[in-house]
């Protein structure tokens, strides 16, 4: 008999994501929160971390707010059993040599009817030799339909489809097929884990609460450090850099 760890291992090989509910208890949800809404809420001093995933807000007036690496603001976040736990979780999948790359942010706020358009993380990424990579979206609040939880749609490769920005500095969006498009509600809590090649989106959050999640990006250490040799650090411009 498969084991729940064994099963979501196969689901993410496959179909390039799963789900892993109860990731994060609810005594840590709330530690998390409390960070998370202090760094929200120091407008000042995240103003060159921060960003609007619409492309249409400024800063602190943003729709859907993105703080990239915000566990550089805080050493408890860093230190905490969430980021021990996705780390220990993501050597299970890809292989003992994954660390943490970045973090971030996205809180979509109330009545924003801003969708996150369709797009695969790897588009944002450089070219590198080693692909492996996988990322946990932790829900900080309950996401459902109605808020904006994540779509994915099951990938067939590792390629990259064509992307673009509508509006410069917004998100990046690629054409898909949305008919096989798989909707994961999460409690609060709950994780989806995605490779760099998945296609997924969200809608608008047409509620009168916050969507906050919580995102970590593993890959192999080698990686990263190709990266760091080539000045990229996630905190900077968001464009196009793998097509």
């Amino acid at each position: 008999m498969k084991t729940k760890s064994k099963l979501m291992k196969e689901i993410f090989l496959k179909n390039g994501f799963s789900k892993f509910s109860k990731f994060v208890d609810n005594e840590e949800i709330e530690k998390i929160r409390l960070i998370y809404d202090q760094i929200l809420d120091d407008i000042e001093g995240t103003a060159h971390l921060r960003s609007d995933l619409s492309g249409k807000g400024d800063i602190g007036e943003e729709k859907i707010t993105q703080i990239m690496c915000p566990s550089n603001l805080s050493k408890t976040l860093k230190k905490s059993k969430t980021y021990k736990k996705a780390l220990t979780h993501a050597q299970h999948l890809l292989g003992e040599d994954m660390s943490l790359d970045f973090d971030m942010l996205i809180n979509k706020k109330p009545y924003t009817d801003t969708p996150t358009p369709p797009h695969q993380d790897a588009a944002y990424w450089i070219k590198m030799p080693d692909k492996r990579a996988v990322s946990y979206w932790i829900a900080i609040d309950k996401a459902t339909k109605k808020n904006g939880c994540m779509w994915f749609i099951p990938k067939k490769k590792n390629e990259i489809k064509p992307h673009h920005a509508a509006i410069t500095g917004a998100a990046l969006s690629c054409e898909v097929s949305k008919e096989k498009a798989v909707c994961v509600p999460l409690e609060t809590g709950d994780a989806t884990f995605h490779d760099g090649f998945t296609p997924h989106f969200s809608q608008g959050n047409s509620t009168d609460s916050n969507r906050r999640a919580l995102i970590l990006n593993f890959r192999p250490k080698l990686m990263i450090d190709l990266e760091r040799s080539m000045g990229i650090n996630h905190q900077g411009e968001r464009k196009l850099r793998n097509k």
